[in-house]
């Protein structure tokens, strides 16, 4: 989820002619004659950025180019990029309105801003310009991309995540994909100005979360999952004992007894895995309190609701799903993965047993993230899953602006788990589900 509500304020930059870009790229290649860049790593970064900028404008003189004095120092900015950083991409990652960088290919290069994707004027040189910059990035986390290896995902310096994927499977040369990671982390009053959530949801979910209700959230890709995560992990009580475990570490819990577990991919030689599934084993001999998983993908989901219905309450996850009713339909396919031959209604019911709440987010075509449904898990009803919707965003339509018109609502149903978290001391009043006390006539 992206906050509206504060204009960021966005790096502007200026592309580089092609007169510009051949300057450039004589600059660079000369520069690797002269300069030996093995040097740099044992010097501060102030200091090789001094020294690159010393020994270019030394070779820019010599070669007495027409260029004006600001033009001059773009590049030389430029080339500072290229041999301390990532290259074109720093002007994009020094942005903090970009949540996505998205490279299809040297030449066409998009962004998201605000949940809209747009084309920014930055290139790179050519394809192997943008692999030596993929592979500076990954070799930099101990990965490797080659042609036996062509897919790979890392993790930026600041967090970010990174895809990259490169021929022989991507027909038009290398291509990158960065989810950004947001330093700012949005609290509850932040979600609930930015149109979000309302106070009301708010209210219940913080409850759920003190009350140590088995939370799911549920959403596409780029709903704002991870946004909603953080927030709903800022309700666990400080004197709780937290592990966390994720593909890449993404979480930021403010909880002083925090542990947080990361995955860890196969080496060169094929071994060294350590898949979320180990790390879920082996959180549960690590006393939690809370377990929370950044994302379920596969087999770790039967350990999950083992663990959920073993005495471990108050978890958090989320999954990729269009629906809550879709993403049970996905927790039980991603228990199948785990290799058990196990009957569906014995699965279906290690979920109703599990999970007491479906957080559902969704992005939407103005580019807001919402939360359109909360929904209790009630139980089973033969071999199916019963659901109660407690809130939901109710669409009207869409405006002049193609902004979405539509309101948050309560469904007037009272959550079954309204007497557990009143016996842990957490009672929500009943007109927040839009419904008068039932009990006031007696």
């Amino acid at each position: 989820m992206e906050s509206n509500h504060q204009p960021k304020q966005t790096v502007a930059f200026q592309p580089l002619t092609a007169e510009e870009q051949g300057i450039k790229v004589a600059l660079y290649e000369k520069l690797l004659t002269v300069m030996d860049l093995s040097l740099i790593e044992t010097i501060s970064k102030e200091q090789a950025k001094e020294q690159i900028s010393e020994i270019s404008e030394q070779i820019l003189n010599e070669l007495s180019l027409p260029i004006t004095l600001p033009t001059r120092k773009r590049i030389i900015n430029l080339i500072i990029d290229e041999v301390l950083g990532l290259g074109p991409l720093e002007v994009l990652l020094a942005d903090p309105s970009i949540s996505d960088i998205l490279v299809n290919s040297f030449d066409r290069v998009y962004v998201e801003r605000h949940g809209k994707l747009q084309a920014v004027d930055i290139q790179f040189h050519s394809n192997a310009h943008l692999l030596n910059i993929i592979d500076r990035i990954v070799s930099s986390v101990g990965r490797r991309i080659d042609e036996s290896s062509p897919m790979v995902d890392a993790r930026l310096a600041d967090g970010s995540r990174v895809n990259a994927i490169i021929p022989p499977l991507a027909l038009d040369g290398p291509s990158l994909s960065i989810r950004r990671f947001s330093v700012e982390k949005l609290n509850a009053r932040q979600l609930i100005d930015i149109g979000s959530v309302t106070e009301s949801m708010i209210e219940l979910l913080k409850g759920g979360v003190k009350g140590k209700l088995n939370i799911l959230v549920s959403g596409g890709t780029g709903s704002g999952k991870t946004t909603l995560l953080n927030m709903l992990s800022g309700f666990i009580p400080a004197d709780e004992r937290i592990v966390t475990i994720e593909d890449s570490a993404e979480l930021q819990l403010q909880q002083p007894h925090t542990v947080r577990l990361e995955t860890r991919p196969q080496n060169i030689e094929g071994r060294g895995e350590v898949s979320q599934r180990d790390l879920v084993k082996n959180c549960l001999r690590m006393r939690p309190d809370r377990i929370v998983i950044g994302e379920v993908r596969g087999g770790e989901a039967l350990d999950m609701l083992t663990a959920m219905n073993t005495g471990h309450e108050g978890s958090l996850t989320t999954l990729h799903a269009n629906s809550p009713r879709d993403a049970l339909a996905r927790l039980e396919y991603m228990v199948c993965m785990a290799g058990f031959d196990m009957p569906v209604s014995n699965i279906r019911s290690q979920i109703a047993a599990a999970i007491d709440l479906v957080v559902q987010l969704e992005r939407q075509e103005d580019g807001r993230r919402r939360v359109t449904s909360i929904q209790e898990i009630n139980g089973m009803e033969g071999e199916v899953i019963t659901m109660s919707e407690i809130f939901r965003f109710a669409r009207a339509g869409i405006d002049e602006n193609s902004m979405i018109i539509g309101d948050f609502e309560a469904t007037g149903v009272v959550p079954g788990f309204h007497k557990k978290l009143k016996q842990h001391g957490i009672d929500l009043p009943y007109q927040l589900f839009n419904c008068g006390d039932p009990f006031a006539e007696f």
